[in-house]
């Protein structure tokens, strides 16, 4: 057993490692450019952004939807989106319906056709977000997937998905959508306040 710095060294390293492959993907940079200007069209038509995940994604969608509504590195007009985040909406779903459900109903209860839905869920196989994007889908919506590895089901939903590398850890796979996260707001204001 190394010591405190050594965890810390090697932590990093790993990190250095997963984005030195998310960068070598020749998949990553035209996705999320294609994240960005489908966000931007979607906004700039008069349109919103809904966000969910789970645990830490969840943070990742809300933080998204916070840096959209307030400001990220200059002031600008606010743009519309919203997080699925109220404990007392989730937990009254999940009793009355199911866990699985606790996305999809937000969705069928405020998506519009030309939204776009955020889905955030590390494997890509996380049953209430597939439930939210397939609830997207029918309500005309468009699904824009953050996950890792080949995606799972929630890459098949996804009009664009960006993929992190596979990871033994989700933490790693977060470390990459909070960066995915960042640029593509930073490219979203360019796009809309230039």
């Amino acid at each position: 057993m190394g010591t405190i710095t050594d965890t810390i060294k090697y932590s990093l390293e790993q990190s250095r490692q997963e984005l030195d492959m998310f960068m070598s993907d020749p998949g990553t940079l035209p996705a999320m450019e294609a994240m960005a200007l489908m966000l931007s069209e979607a906004i700039a038509s008069g349109n919103k952004v809904i966000c969910c995940g789970n645990g830490g994604s969840l943070c990742d969608a809300t933080h998204f939807a916070e840096e959209l509504t307030g400001r990220f590195r200059e002031n600008r007009r606010p743009f519309p989106a919203m997080a699925i985040n109220d404990p007392a909406y989730m937990t009254c779903t999940g009793n009355d319906f199911s866990f699985d459900t606790v996305f999809s109903r937000w969705v069928e209860a405020f998506g519009q056709p030309g939204d776009v839905l955020l889905a955030i869920s590390t494997s890509g196989n996380s049953r209430n977000v597939t439930a939210a994007a397939e609830q997207a889908r029918r309500s005309g919506m468009k699904v824009i997937a953050l996950a890792s590895g080949n995606g799972g089901a929630l890459e098949k939903l996804a009009d664009i998905a960006v993929l992190a590398p596979a990871a033994p850890h989700s933490d790693r796979v977060q470390e990459i959508h909070i960066k995915v996260i960042h640029m593509v707001i930073e490219a979203m204001e360019q796009i809309l306040e230039p």
